[in-house]
């Protein structure tokens, strides 16, 4: 009976134990095992719970606490046959859950996109025979066939291969396609996925070569398959701005109940009517609804959509806007995120001296450099010369002028894409020097030989070998160097260190050597070189994005700290980190901390918290291990961004506050799991998107200032009255017209609002502070009690003039109308004087002023509204009092910033 897959290190086992263990034989299973396999382990296929549906999400819309307040309001509305107030807020309620609902419906495909990444059709070896299956068909024991090109249909422990190079970057984040072997390894239990070499894992890609692997793991098993499990029992965490505005809604529903109780009991045992109590107990609860919030704060989001896809950040759930102006840490993949996922020949050692390479990206135009900055003239530089050639003509890749004539188009290899691009700029081109220099051997490169050899037949009839290969592997083939002045001896210590010290760089390295002699030539041809003259060590990068220096500089100004976690070998990840300044006060020289996954491993979770408050650099990470730093980092508190473009990136995007997925280089599956795309791959969005984040959120925070200084204002005017005993001094449908229609048109314009100038010099917002700070609370309850003083006052002095009721009423609405146009212009910036924002800023909100404005007026002349809302036309009289004492409330709310702003508290410090 074969082992279990999924419970066994197949890794550490040799080829024939696997076999074994498995009941399988090279020659592949039989049709009957393989159909009585099928029914025991089931098809090799991801199982993927049922989505979301529709109505579920339709539903969702209506979860927040605000959103209970409002349906509430809207029943006992209706009970009471206040049907006009009802449809207000019947309206507010669709139009919230409308744009809700069409962002989330839109997100909910991640697991489909995984889906896709497995492999249609796999080539087996069944009763002997070659044979095409479906890979859904695909059990453990079956012996699979692997070619260039192919997607690897499941989890194989190779058993043979021949030059396999396999592209694991989608797993591992590997820049470079990863040379396979079939042999034992020693790396043990703690080996991480891109060190397991004799492994091949499904959804993965066959860059060249040919293998052969039996399947030891098929469907949710395999590791995409287990990555589809931890997506599917990964939450999605509640944003900063969920989770304020849940704290908010449920301060404002106790607020509403208990005023409205104190109301109704303390009318009652004075006398009043429990009927009459109870409608003005709703007219207390009523007017303390902030009924715009839902709407504005959706609209503030929607509109940081647009600015961010300006700026190429692409949202797809609406709170992931404000999530990044709350972000206290970035976990940043390294490939293709902070890197331009493409190798570059940063340094060549050659003739006992060091040079560097300058150019842009494939583009082989450009300058190669001695170590004093000079420029140097390959020509005249034989060492150089020898080095560049051999590096060109044992190449297998291509790289060629785009048909549009825009760009390059390489083909091949990174590695040797790299040594093409480095030629190209000392003047060498590869169909010009292999015409000039014909192939007349090949030694392909194995990964247990570490080499590859070509011999070539130059100008003059001569044959020439050139070798390239790991640099301790092509010492042992060299019994002499090239050096300024031709051949010298070798000095193998003295090349080993300085390997070491490029290394140390991060630096990936090729060592490249050449022979002409009989001996070198009849060697190669044996497949083992011998008897030749070292060239020198190329070092090569996938070198940081040119802007990413700037963005990370921004990010540590704005107080976001930066952390790259990457399945990259530990050596480069630090080299990348030192290069873009990841630890700002790291001394000259000296190399960030880093933690591998061989050591993340054994700590347990209060150690790795401890760990992640102070490391910035992760490396040789898998998918779990990179969980399980944004679950330690969510542990400590912390707000937390992770990008990626891998699948093995989708379980900690999901995890995160906010994921940001390669729009580019991303596959669908990180996409998917992400409430952020980046088009571009550029880290630096991510900078400008923290800064329409905290504008959004800023906007949000004053739109709710505005609101709930109104909202107090006419709860106080209700209760004032009601102390005073004398009647309400607006009724229930002016309240919902001031909330709803006049404020409405205007703090919906807020969300438009441009950022402030220091906005990215402020900290990041904690988690434990509300929608509103203290400071703006204070300032919403004094401008409140100004409010409700004016609504009694204006009231009180109309019926004192011997108007009517109705008419008292309509000079009270009309008195805070006017004090709310004022104080919206106070309320764009919370420390800065109104006198210092130009209106014309923000023309949709001086528009939408004007607007509230203009339509309140009409509505005191227009029958329909006059009748609904039981207004009179005003008076001169009653027009002039109110703009007499209207800028009362920016003379306040100015005097409040003077005193309590922080320049005046940095005064008093």
């Amino acid at each position: 009976m074969p082992t279990t897959p999924g419970t066994v290190a197949w890794h550490e086992m040799d080829a024939e134990t696997a076999l074994d263990r498995l009941g399988a034989s090279p020659h592949g299973l039989t049709h009957e095992e393989a159909s009585s396999r099928l029914g025991e382990y089931g098809p090799n296929e991801i199982s993927v719970a049922r989505g979301v549906s529709p109505w579920r999400i339709l539903l969702h819309q209506f979860t927040s606490p605000l959103i209970y307040i409002l349906l509430v309001a809207m029943i006992v509305t209706l009970a009471i046959g206040h049907h006009a107030d009802a449809a207000v807020i019947a309206a507010v309620l669709v139009v919230n859950a409308v744009i809700g609902f069409i962002q989330e419906f839109r997100a909910e495909n991640a697991m489909q996109a995984l889906l896709e990444m497995v492999a249609p059709r796999a080539a087996v070896r069944r009763d002997g025979e070659r044979r095409e299956i479906e890979a859904r068909g695909l059990v453990p024991g079956d012996i699979v066939l692997l070619e260039s090109g192919d997607i690897v249909p499941a989890d194989l422990r190779l058993i043979e291969e021949s030059n396999l190079l396999v592209d694991e970057a989608i797993l591992t984040g590997e820049s470079v396609a990863v040379g396979k072997n079939a042999a034992t390894l020693e790396t043990g239990k703690g080996a991480s996925l891109g060190d397991r070499l004799n492994m091949a894992f499904s959804g993965t890609a066959v860059a060249s070569g040919r293998g052969r692997g039996v399947v030891v793991a098929t469907g949710s098993r395999t590791q995409i398959g287990l990555i589809a499990g931890e997506m599917q029992a990964t939450e999605r965490a509640l944003t900063p701005l969920q989770t304020r505005m849940k704290r908010f809604g449920n301060l404002v529903s106790v607020v509403i109940l208990a005023v409205s109780v104190v109301v109704f009991f303390v009318g009652v045992s004075r006398g009043q009517s429990a009927g009459e109590m109870f409608l003005t107990a709703v007219a207390v609860a009523v007017s303390a609804i902030p009924e715009g919030l839902p709407v504005v704060m959706t609209v503030a989001l929607a509109v940081g959509v647009r600015r961010m896809a300006k700026r190429n950040a692409i949202v797809r759930r609406l709170p992931a806007v404000e999530t990044l102006g709350s972000c206290t840490v970035v976990l940043s993949d390294k490939t293709g995120t902070l890197t331009e996922n493409r190798m570059t020949a940063q340094t060549l050692a050659a003739g006992g001296a060091r040079y560097s390479f300058r150019g842009e990206g494939l583009d082989p135009a450009g300058e190669i450099l001695g170590a004093d900055g000079a420029q140097v003239d390959p020509e005249h530089n034989e060492p150089l010369r020898r080095a560049l050639l051999a590096g060109v003509l044992n190449n297998e890749a291509d790289l060629r002028r785009r048909d549009d004539g825009d760009g390059w188009r390489a083909i091949g290899d990174p590695t040797e894409v790299a040594l093409l691009v480095a030629a190209g700029r000392a003047g060498l081109d590869r169909e010009t020097l292999l015409d000039e220099h014909p192939r007349t051997h090949h030694v392909p490169f194995e990964s247990d030989r570490q080499f590859s050899a070509t011999i070539n037949r130059g100008p003059d009839g001569r044959e020439s070998v050139y070798v390239k290969g790991a640099p301790e592997r092509v010492l042992e083939m060299c019994d002499r160097a090239i050096g300024a002045g031709g051949e010298t001896p070798l000095d193998r210590e003295s090349i080993l260190e300085q390997a070491d010290e490029l290394a140390r760089d991060g630096l990936r390295l090729l060592a490249l050597a050449a022979g002409d002699t009989d001996e070198a030539l009849d060697a190669t041809r044996r497949g083992e070189p011998a008897g030749l003259s070292f060239l020198g060590l190329v070092g090569m990068i996938d070198p940081p994005r040119a802007e990413v220096r700037d963005a990370v500089r921004g990010c540590h100004r704005s107080g976001i700290r930066v952390i790259m976690c990457t399945g990259d070998h530990a050596a480069t990840a630090s080299a990348i980190a030192g290069r873009i300044g990841l630890e700002p006060d790291l001394e000259p020289g000296a190399t960030p901390e880093v933690v591998t996954g061989a050591e993340l491993a054994r700590m347990d979770d209060d150690r790795l918290r401890e760990v992640v408050a102070r490391v910035r650099v992760f490396a040789r990470m898998n998918p779990t291990q990179k969980l399980r730093i944004v679950g330690a980092l969510r542990a400590i508190g912390e707000v937390v961004a992770v990008t990626g473009d891998g699948v093995n990136d989708a379980p900690a995007l999901k995890a995160a506050h906010i994921g940001c997925a390669m729009g580019q280089t991303g596959t669908d599956v990180a996409k998917a799991a992400s409430e952020m795309v980046l088009a571009d791959d550029n880290f630096a969005t991510i900078y400008a998107a923290v800064e329409e984040g905290r504008t959004a959120f800023s906007n949000i925070r004053k739109a709710t200032n505005f609101l709930v200084a109104g909202a107090i204002g006419m709860v106080l005017a209700v209760l004032g009255a009601f102390v005073l005993g004398t009647p309400i001094p607006l009724l229930p449908a002016q309240i919902l017209w001031v909330n709803v229609v006049t404020n409405g048109i205007q703090d919906v314009a807020m969300a438009f609002e441009p950022g402030e100038r220091d906005q990215l010099e402020r900290p990041p917002r904690s988690m434990r502070e509300g929608v509103m700070s203290v400071y703006l609370i204070e300032q919403s309850v004094l401008v409140g009690m100004l409010f409700a003083v004016a609504a009694i006052g204006a009231y009180a002095w109309e019926i004192h003039q011997g108007m009517s009721g109705e008419y008292a009423r309509t000079a009270a609405t009309t008195m805070l109308v006017v004090f709310l146009a004022l104080h919206i212009g106070s309320c764009r910036s919370e420390f800065r004087s109104i006198f210092r924002k130009s209106p014309l800023s923000n023309p949709v909100l001086l528009i939408g002023t004007l607007t509230a404005l203009g339509v309140h007026v009409g509505s005191m002349y227009l029958g329909p509204t006059r009748a609904l809302l039981r207004f009179e036309p005003l008076e001169a009289r009653s027009w002039l009092t109110i703009i007499m004492f209207a800028p009362l409330v920016v003379v306040l709310v100015e005097a409040h910033k003077a005193v309590r702003g922080p320049g005046a508290r940095r005064a008093r410090r």
